[in-house]
């Protein structure tokens, strides 16, 4: 093989293989719902294939996704949307028995196909509400932002402090 060839075909893996990890998933309580944030790299243009999955007592249990066939019983309870760097799932009226392991998996195809995936253990009495996390947890910077433009504005007689 051409080195050039070779080492081009191993950049695209690289490029791929990145492209689709796992960063974090965690969990909260929306109301009486469930809520999954799982967020990822997203550096490549190739569809990305996901699943979120329930493990409890052993036995895994598909809630959603594009990889596996969920669950009859998940299916109406499932709500999901997704972002450049975001999966996000709700699964509605959620009590004890529905506490476990949950995962969130990607995937591209490819051969042999590459995945990620990261698990967060879910106990109802555990959870923290979605309220107080929101904006902090995701998303600082418009909060520096702010803080960065108040000499700004004081000195454009915007604000007083």
């Amino acid at each position: 093989m051409n080195p050039t060839i070779g080492f081009a075909l191993l950049l695209t893996v690289l490029q791929v293989a990145r492209g689709q990890k796992v960063t974090s998933l965690t969990a909260c309580l929306v109301d009486q719902s469930l809520r999954l944030d799982c967020r990822h790299e997203n550096s490549t243009t190739s569809p990305i294939q996901y699943e979120f999955s329930l493990t409890r007592e052993k036995k895994k249990h598909v809630l959603y996704g594009t990889m596996g066939v969920p669950e009859h019983s998940y299916r109406s309870r499932t709500n999901f949307t997704s972002k450049y760097n975001i999966k996000v799932l709700y699964l509605s009226s959620f009590t004890t028995k529905d506490e476990g392991t949950y995962t969130c998996e990607l995937r591209l195809s490819g051969q042999p196909p590459i995945t990620s995936s990261k698990n967060v253990s879910v106990l109802r009495d555990k959870l923290v509400k979605c309220e107080g996390i929101s904006l902090l947890a995701q998303n600082t910077s418009w909060l520096l932002l702010l803080l960065l433009s108040l000499p700004l504005l004081q000195a454009m007689d915007f604000i007083s402090l």
